[in-house]
């Protein structure tokens, strides 16, 4: 049995998927965060259910493209019953999307979602009422807490096998009747096109360009605008503002029938958008907040890295004796590559992560994106594309994804681009195991700052050479929410899951390969070919190779330095200002294996490369520039 989810943005949706599926959705509080859907094989109640989680979308009419694939998955028909999940304390917006999910005719259970902020804002919702209305089950729960989950799944089994559909809501008299009559004049072509004629009535009423471009008859079109004159002309408006109006009027009069507002609850969190979104001292908070995460992530980084290497110095006996059989040569570099992620990787990467996921939960990145919208219309971008950014600081990958929440090619593009600058977690890892380790905590900060600066500089130039006029941003600001220890810590594991399972592995086998290559000499000649490069940033030749090894995941660039330089205590092999050049160009340089393949997915290989040889230069440049400023000073 397939299980859709269907919903809007923050409405929980995919917190209510990773409930029952396992937690295999990373979930935020800002829209655009789902770019395709997930799926999860589960048992539940002795029934196999493939769980299948969509895009956030406020409507089946869209041009953006993550919102495209909910749509087009919902309309071939695979699902046995759509979950659509809404937000109870906004109910009458939430409600416009339930509307349209009920013209598809697909079994249909609707969940009220978050009802604790629901009544902390004093909306009471009668769900009998709604339920008699809507004619189908009505769910309340509380997802982030788990409330209200087994009902859901209950629900949806049963109505998919009794096949109950939504009642139809029936618009204003005048609209329902030029509907009905094009339905009429659409009988054949909804049957070729395998969709309700009442849903290809209001989608070509609509000027939804796929059912239009579905439409191969000329006749047919002609007849549609004709229909269109008619509203047109009674209402005074475009028929699309028409369907859309009344839809909107219908979601609020059934909100009318069975929601009660009373005097909300006013609480702390309430009014901290007066201080974290003020004109001025919002942008004053954000530098504060930020200071204050860094420096708690490497404070706890180092403490844990103290602890852990010193206990690494009394087991390292122990393991050597389990890895006999092994070459002399792989076994010291299998240990190496294990501590290296224990006692180096680890203790930055969890806190980093850990701190990541609670700014999300509470609702702190989307006020983000709005602090920083205006910076990005200033270099020409669309403020959506901030979100892509912000994802940039977990993990590359999804950013690059998420950039299909942008309509232009063009913005895409660029915001791919700067999203492959920003210091995702590994780079994180590296710049707070040495800058922040060997420096200062605040000298790394500086990094961030200074990243930040070089990502506006490419955007202002890649703008003016790519001129476009970009739309403004929409952003729908959700209420702030305590942090769940449980998500919290599953978000947390899944990101670290993939570090253990993937770039662990990695790490240990570059370790080993990276030791015999030493023993065999052919260190030697990967450090001679790039040698013009590590001369000419004044780095030692034995650097060289640690670069190849940044390019499989960028983690790996720091444990290949300790090992390539023969000890961790790297001030005594480089000066700060080469740990500054190594450290800014690992930043900046050729993007990570797993990122080149999802750019070649999403933009071809032409772009790919542009994008590779455009990073790789800034990266020497930017390099040379710290080396030069770490000399005069």
């Amino acid at each position: 049995m397939i299980v859709a989810m269907a919903g809007q943005p923050n409405s929980g949706k995919s917190t209510l998927f990773n409930q029952i599926a396992g937690y295999k959705t990373v979930t935020s509080n800002f829209p655009g965060k789902t770019v395709k859907y997930n799926e999860s094989r589960v048992q539940f109640s002795g029934q196999i259910l493939d769980v299948v989680d969509l895009p956030g979308t406020y409507s089946l009419t869209s041009f953006d493209l993550a919102e495209l694939e909910a749509r087009t998955y919902l309309l071939r028909k695979e699902a046995d019953v759509v979950v659509n999940v809404v937000d109870a304390s906004r109910l009458s917006r939430s409600l416009e999307l339930t509307i349209q999910i009920a013209e598809l005719d697909i079994p249909l259970v609707l969940v009220l979602n978050m009802m604790d902020e629901a009544e902390r804002k004093g909306i009471h919702i009668d769900t009998e009422q709604l339920k008699r209305i809507l004619g189908i089950p009505v769910v309340t729960a509380v997802a982030v807490k788990g409330k209200g989950i087994r009902e859901v799944f209950q629900a949806a089994i049963a109505t998919a096998r009794a096949g109950t559909l939504s009642h139809k809501i029936e618009f204003s008299k005048d609209i329902e009747k030029v509907i009905t009559e094009l339905e009429r004049e659409l009988i054949g072509e909804s049957e070729t096109l395998n969709v309700p004629s009442r849903l290809l009535a209001l989608k070509l009423l609509e000027n939804d360009q796929f059912f239009i471009e579905s439409i191969g008859d000329s006749q047919i079109l002609e007849k549609v605008r004709t229909f269109q004159s008619r509203l047109e002309k009674s209402h005074g408006r475009a028929a699309d503002v028409v369907i859309s109006s009344e839809r909107h009027a219908q979601a609020m009069n059934i909100f009318e029938k069975v929601g009660v507002v009373t005097e909300p609850e006013i609480s702390l969190r309430d009014r901290l958008d007066d201080v974290l979104m003020h004109r001025y001292g919002g942008y004053v908070a954000l530098a504060v907040i930020l200071y204050v995460f860094f420096n708690v992530v490497f404070g706890i980084g180092q403490i844990v890295e103290s602890y852990v290497l010193h206990a690494f110095e009394h087991l390292m006996p122990h393991l050597s004796e389990y890895l006999s059989g092994l070459p002399l040569e792989m076994a010291e570099g299998v240990l190496e590559g294990f501590s290296g992620g224990v006692g180096i990787v680890l203790p930055y990467l969890v806190p980093f992560l850990i701190g990541l996921a609670i700014l999300e939960d509470i609702g702190y990145l989307p006020r983000i994106a709005f602090l920083m919208d205006t910076f990005l219309h200033r270099i020409g971008l669309h403020g959506k594309a901030v979100i892509p950014v912000i994802l940039g600081y977990g993990c590359t990958v999804p950013a690059i994804m998420a950039t299909r929440i942008l309509e232009s090619e063009r913005d895409r593009f660029i915001t791919a681009t700067l999203s492959t600058l920003i210091p995702c977690a590994a780079r994180t890892t590296v710049i707070l195991g040495l800058v922040a380790f060997f420096i200062s905590p605040n000298a790394a900060l500086g990094l961030y700052a200074f990243n930040i600066v070089v990502v506006v500089a490419l955007g202002l130039v890649m703008s003016r050479f790519m001129p476009e006029v970009t739309p403004g941003l929409i952003l729908e600001i959700p209420t702030y929410h305590v942090p769940s220890v449980k998500n919290v810590l599953l978000k947390t594991w899944l990101r670290v899951r993939e570090f253990i399972y993937i770039a662990w592995p990695l790490l240990i086998g570059g370790s080993s390969v990276l030791s015999l290559m030493t023993y065999v000499g052919v260190d030697f000649s990967i450090n001679q070919a790039l040698s013009p490069i590590t001369m000419v940033l004044g780095l030692p030749a034995a650097v060289g190779v640690t670069l190849v090894f940044g390019v499989l995941k960028k983690e790996l660039s720091l444990v290949m330095l300790i090992q390539a330089l023969g000890t961790s205590q790297v001030l005594n092999v480089l000066t700060r200002v080469q740990v500054l050049t190594f450290t800014v160009f690992v930043m900046f340089y050729v993007p990570c294996v797993a990122t080149i393949g999802v750019l070649l997915k999403e933009f071809g290989i032409q772009r790919t490369v542009s994008i590779v040889f455009l990073t790789t230069g800034l990266a020497v440049i930017l390099a040379l520039l710290v080396r030069a400023g770490g000399i005069l000073i």
